[in-house]
């Protein structure tokens, strides 16, 4: 990939493109945070999304929930099984976000894993997801040569395919991870799967500057941030973006088990403040 590929003058910048230029040019490290779709329920979430919104989210990582997610720590694990739980499907969230389709105008990330996205066919899966308002897919379970396939697909569709590098990836591998990576790439901030972390690895500065060098691609850091001061070291690291995933699900799901009868309005209250807490670190 080029650096014309990504450029915000390009007349085919995506979404995803467009938002990280425009806070590149604002010297402002983007706020994404990640909660599942469906817990407890999709109203919540649709109460949520816009919640995030309104309180600063730059973009929105939503998990499509699924019954065995590799990459998943407990707390994702578990919101994922009261999702499931309650119905939730990959065909209900995107109507769902369709539904907030003139009012949510944030980008929202998809989070699924491989099998669902093929049982559903890449391309079907592409051509509803964008249809429903989404900006780009995460795959963490898809390995970097199978991307060849569905980045095009996706790419079809105005939808930016972000891949991931984790710690342990070889130098080699993860120049050509950066390469293909479309949108942002999502640096991995430790071995192992999400959740939240009391310290940040120091190596995870060195991985975002030599992320970095490999070429224009933004870089955000993700898996294991857990409040504004591990954002803000992030921002300080020089990554482009951080992502907040198992913290906020963590917030949310007290709210939600604090008003059963009537979640969502608890829920993304709490949700909003959450992140609030989190862009004023970003931003000072």
């Amino acid at each position: 990939m080029t650096a014309d590929a990504i450029s915000p003058v390009a007349g085919s910048a995506t979404l995803i493109q467009r938002c990280f230029a425009r806070l590149k040019q604002e010297g402002r490290c983007a706020l994404m945070p990640f909660l599942v779709a469906g817990d407890p329920d999709l109203a919540t979430t649709r109460a949520s999304l816009l919640a995030l919104q309104g309180a600063g989210a730059d973009l929105i990582e939503l998990g499509i929930p699924y019954s065995d997610p590799l990459a998943d720590g407990p707390v994702i694990q578990a919101a994922a099984g009261r999702a499931l739980a309650s119905g939730t499907t990959p065909g209900r969230v995107l109507e769902m976000l369709a539904s907030l389709k003139g009012e949510l105008h944030t980008p929202v990330v998809l989070f699924t894993y491989s099998n669902p996205l093929l049982s559903r066919g890449m391309e079907r899966f592409c051509q509803e997801a964008a249809a429903a308002g989404a900006a780009g897919l995460v795959v963490p379970d898809l390995p970097l040569e199978e991307t060849a396939k569905l980045s095009p697909l996706a790419a079809a569709q105005g939808l930016d395919l972000v891949l991931l590098v984790a710690p342990t990836t070889p130098t080699e591998r993860m120049v050509r991870i950066a390469a293909a990576s479309r949108g942002f790439t999502y640096l991995v901030s430790v071995t192992g799967v999400t959740g939240t972390r009391t310290s940040l690895e120091g190596r995870v500065e060195g991985l975002v500057q030599q992320l970095k060098a490999m070429g224009p691609t933004p870089v955000a850091v993700g898996f294991g941030i857990a409040s504004a001061d591990q954002a803000r070291q992030v921002r300080d690291w020089g990554a482009d973006g951080a992502i907040v995933g198992s913290a906020l699900v963590k917030v949310m799901a007290a709210a939600a088990a604090a008003a059963p009868q009537e979640p969502a309005p608890a829920t993304a209250a709490a949700a909003a403040a959450f992140c609030a807490e989190l862009r004023a670190a970003l931003d000072h």
